[in-house]
């Protein structure tokens, strides 16, 4: 498949690079951002997704999360998607939490979003094929982590898909979107009606069902002026009920927003490299 390199830039010994390419799981030119650490030039390396939240796109997180000086000092590699298709002919919203920016990492199965928002599909199937042909990225080594919405998606992929990410972690993520306000709506849009459909994409259910084979980690804002909507309590007493092992962090003071996630980005990154190398 052919990149198209929209910028490279050192970092910490390493490179930021953003690229361009046309996906077939969403029909739609697709933008994402890879960093490669300095170790990378010496063989392939570990690889952290990290996977954005509502209004994001590849750039938010790589430009705020201050994860590069990070992934340089530990040797992973970093990989940004976007959060939906986007472009001319794409159907959109005029609201901020449905379509463009918006894609709730579901394969959309209704009118008008089904011809493009397949983001479960690219971010797990098709994205993987183009960055592990393009890079030198450790196929067995690979972690996920996201704020927001992309919390939701890390949590909701890696319980459905352990065999590929041996290693998740989350901030703020949208826990509990079958009985949210910020799920319901994108899920009736996306899935339809039908309840059943929406399951595999709620983190609290799927923790209930399976949980995840490793240690979970979460740092969750105790004072994220959304939290009626994320319901971080039904996640935090699924993985007591199930006795997940891992750790739910309430971090006092802090809310939703990147200043946040770079507080806690460093713990993150650690945490994914030991659990990779």
């Amino acid at each position: 498949m052919t990149l198209e390199t929209l910028s490279e830039n050192r970092s910490f010994g390493g490179t930021q690079g953003v690229y361009r390419h046309k996906s077939d799981a969403t029909g739609t030119d697709m933008t994402f951002a890879v960093y490669l650490p300095p170790d990378a030039a010496d063989g392939p390396v570990p690889v952290l997704w990290f996977l954005s939240g509502l209004t994001c796109t590849h750039e938010n997180a790589m430009t705020k999360a201050g994860a590069q000086e990070w992934a340089a000092e530990t040797g992973l590699a970093l990989i940004f998607p976007d959060t939906s298709p986007r472009g001319e002919g794409v159907a959109n919203d005029d609201a901020y939490d449905l379509g463009q920016g918006a894609g709730f990492y579901v394969n959309a199965t209704q009118d008008p979003w089904k011809p493009h928002f397949r983001m479960w599909d690219y971010v797990v199937e098709e994205l993987p094929g183009v960055v592990f042909d393009a890079f030198p990225l450790d196929r067995d080594a690979q972690g996920i982590t996201g704020h927001s919405m992309g919390g939701h998606g890390a949590l909701t992929i890696a319980m459905t898909r352990p065999d590929r990410y041996r290693s998740v972690s989350a901030f703020s993520p949208i826990a509990n979107p079958t009985d949210s306000d910020w799920g319901r709506k994108q899920l009736t849009a996306y899935l339809g009606e039908d309840r059943e459909t929406w399951k595999p994409h709620d983190s609290t259910l799927l923790m209930l069902d399976k949980g995840y084979p490793g240690e979970v980690l979460i740092d969750q804002g105790a004072d994220d002026q959304f939290l009626d909507l994320l319901k971080p309590e039904t996640l935090a007493h699924a993985m007591a009920k199930r006795r997940q092992p891992g750790w739910f962090r309430m971090q006092p003071g802090y809310d939703h927003s990147y200043f946040f996630v770079q507080s806690f980005m460093g713990d993150h990154v650690q945490w994914h490299a030991d659990r990779l190398r």
